[in-house]
């Protein structure tokens, strides 16, 4: 229902990326979510591994109670910031919500209807410390849409590169090594939506 593309960049000294990313498939659909630990290495890494491993255990819930549910979680580590959207393949909905500064842009693959790029609205916040009042914006969606979540290691500019076209491992890549700033971890999601019912 997916086809998914990650590239990762660990900073240079750590054992670990920070950055962590879930594609999880249920019943109901499909949770993508990029994930940034607070800061670096180990203890980033924790946080950022405890939110994954909660998204996916609870994927079938809706994501703003996802969200409620890891700022509990992570109470005790230092925090992630995250976006996260779940698919909904039957009905061609998506609903997103992004929490810090993980940047989300859905290209369209049908140009002709509006908008070719729309992005995800942002709340300042960290989950496990500060959690902003959350609001999720739901999009229609169609096949050949295709979803980006960048984590802040990938400067803002590289949505001004993207297309719903480009085959999702080497969108990752190519924004990757062209827009990587090399100084924090750094992951790119890529996800296009191939099962959306017409």
């Amino acid at each position: 229902m997916v086809e998914c593309g990650v590239a990762n960049f660990v900073l240079p000294g750590q054992g670990e990326s920070g950055d962590h990313h879930l594609v999880c498939c249920n019943r109901n659909g499909i949770l993508v979510a990029a994930i940034d630990g607070i800061g670096h290495g180990e203890e980033a890494a924790n946080a950022s591994k405890a939110a994954a491993a909660l998204l996916r255990s609870s994927a079938d819930e809706p994501i703003i109670s996802l969200v409620e549910r890891c700022h509990e979680r992570l109470r005790a580590t230092r925090g992630v910031v995250l976006s996260l959207a779940f698919i909904d393949p039957e009905h061609g909905m998506m609903t997103w919500l992004g929490v810090g500064n993980v940047q989300g842009v859905l290209m369209r693959a049908d140009a002709k209807k509006g908008n070719v790029r729309e992005s995800l609205l942002l709340r300042a916040g960290v989950v496990g410390s500060q959690l902003p009042a959350l609001q999720a914006a739901v999009l229609r969606i169609v096949q050949g849409d295709t979803l980006f979540f960048a984590t802040d290691g990938v400067r803002s500019d590289f949505s001004v590169s993207l297309s719903a076209r480009e085959n999702p491992q080497r969108a990752a890549d190519r924004i990757l090594e062209h827009y990587g700033s090399g100084n924090d971890d750094a992951l790119i999601l890529v996800a296009r939506l191939t099962g959306i019912n017409p």
